[in-house]
């Protein structure tokens, strides 16, 4: 038996946060009517030139120096040509040759330990048109195909890595890890839904056997709609080739770039047709459109606008707050605002362990429950902040913060005002002290279990602290309870 390895590598397309196209002044807001968003610009009428759209430009360059890129000081236009019938000027503009940015990286990890730490190679990243949207009769494939061109001509962001992921866990780190950050430093919305992120995976398997190595055609992997297809479709499309090559051994160079897509239905990969090499797209510059030229200052302004980006925000979370892996990573894949809320509420706690465990445990539940987000949750961050701080200090006992964040989240009112709501007031130390020698002394037979080794006998006593006094913290007592006995 051979052995081999899994070689994957991601062409991301990313829509930019743009509110007009990349050449034309059309609207790019998601969900109008088919072709009510077109111009003769986008839709290539004669005589019609394209203008470019500075912004595309700026959020794209900011990608590029989040990505670790290489920014060229000159990048140009070409006309990538095929026909389709959603790409109604038979071309697409593009960059070939002189991208807008290239060799760059982007760190991936995961907090189970499943892979180690690797940095991801980029490249390219590099600007292009998109296409109209061809919609099919999917189901009986009896009615007409119709075009929507409302897509064209809308800013894309093609992120190119290098073949450095070795499994579909890996790949789906890198496409969260990717996602992450561009919402992060806020260039594109990422909704995979609304075509606004898509993924394509090229993968192919480097053997050996017999000392000689060897690799299988490669295979580009189409129509996946979520970052679990993607994992699927790679860890299919590896076992699937692998079969092939036991049957055919044919190796790279055999056969053309073959496209397949994905059936998340059924869960296999189908062959669509060959892949075009860059020569069957006869590029070539394009003549109405110039050259853009990068200057210093604009590549210092697009890094000092980024913003702490997630990789450094989750290192100060497990350095400077003490959290582990998991807790960070949860924490900052809410997102920015998120992250935000909580070192405002970690500023009035003094507990970031604290904090984080209302967060993860409660906020984000009652946020995914009211499907909500943090902007509106009735707590504010200074009221949780405040909140953590009450049960920190033992003025808000243990066993009544549930309540009392109940009472918070419903009426919008502070923590004190909830405790005084519910009648909730911290206990003197001597008052429960006094408390639990009346319980020893009405319990002999707990106190014998207790110093025969029984220490859980304990337990029954805090059940009746609790009815005496509902402000009574069962920590507590059970902790007097324990060091009454030792002196008994």
């Amino acid at each position: 038996m051979a052995s081999y390895t899994t070689i994957i590598g991601l062409e991301v397309h990313v829509q930019l946060a743009t509110k007009s196209k990349l050449f034309c002044r059309c609207s790019t807001q998601f969900g109008a009517e088919p072709n009510t968003q077109t111009c003769p610009v986008c839709i290539g009428m004669p005589g019609s030139l394209p203008v470019m759209n500075t912004e595309a430009l700026n959020l794209s360059l900011k990608t590029a120096v989040a990505l670790n890129c290489t920014i060229p000081p000159l990048t140009k236009w070409d006309r990538k040509q095929y026909y389709y019938p959603d790409l109604p000027k038979g071309y697409q503009i593009s960059q070939y040759d002189m991208p807008m940015s290239e060799h760059g990286y982007l760190e991936i990890s995961d907090s189970k330990d499943r892979f180690q730490t690797k940095q991801i190679r980029i490249l390219r990243a590099h600007l292009e048109e998109d296409a109209g949207k061809s919609v099919h009769d999917e189901v009986a494939g009896k009615a007409d195909s119709v075009i929507d061109l409302n897509r064209t001509g809308t800013p894309l962001l093609e992120i190119v890595s290098e073949p450095d992921m070795r499994s579909g866990l890996e790949a789906r780190a890198y496409l969260d890890e990717l996602k992450l950050l561009l919402t992060y430093i806020g260039v594109s919305d990422c909704n995979m839904q609304e075509g606004s992120l898509r993924v394509d995976a090229n993968v192919n398997l480097h053997l050996e056997k017999g000392g000689e190595k060897i690799a299988t055609p490669i295979v580009e992997i189409k129509n996946m709609n979520s970052f679990r297809a993607v994992e699927r479709a790679i860890e299919y499309e590896a076992g699937r080739q692998y079969g092939v090559w036991q049957e055919t051994g044919a190796k790279l160079g055999d056969s053309p770039k073959q496209t397949r897509g994905w059936d998340d239905a059924a869960g296999v990969t189908r062959g669509q047709r060959s892949k075009e090499e860059s020569s069957d797209y006869r590029y070539f510059p394009d003549p109405d459109l110039v050259p853009v030229m990068f200057s210093d200052e604009q590549v210092s302004s697009a890094k000092a606008s980024l913003g702490e980006l997630p990789s450094t925000i989750r290192a100060g979370l497990q350095s400077e707050h003490g959290l582990s892996a998991y807790d960070a990573e949860v924490l900052v894949n809410q997102g920015r605002t998120l992250m935000d809320y909580y070192h405002e509420a970690v500023k009035v706690a003094g507990d970031a362990k604290g904090v984080c465990n209302w967060v993860t445990q409660d906020v984000l539940r009652v946020l995914k429950e009211s499907e909500s987000g943090i902007e509106t949750f009735s707590i504010s961050a200074v009221a949780l902040g405040d909140f953590v701080a009450k049960q920190k200090s033992g003025e808000l006992p243990t066993a009544r913060g549930r309540d009392v964040f109940d009472a918070m989240l419903e009426n919008g009112i502070s923590a004190a005002d909830a405790m005084q709501s519910l009648g909730i007031e911290e206990v003197d130390d001597s008052e429960l002290e006094s408390l639990c020698q009346t319980l020893l002394d009405a319990n002999p037979r707990i106190v014998e279990d207790v110093k025969g080794g029984k220490q859980q006998a304990v337990g029954a006593l805090i059940g009746q602290a609790k009815k005496q006094n509902p402000n009574a913290d069962p920590s507590k007592v059970r902790q007097i309870c324990l060091e009454l006995i030792a002196k008994m």
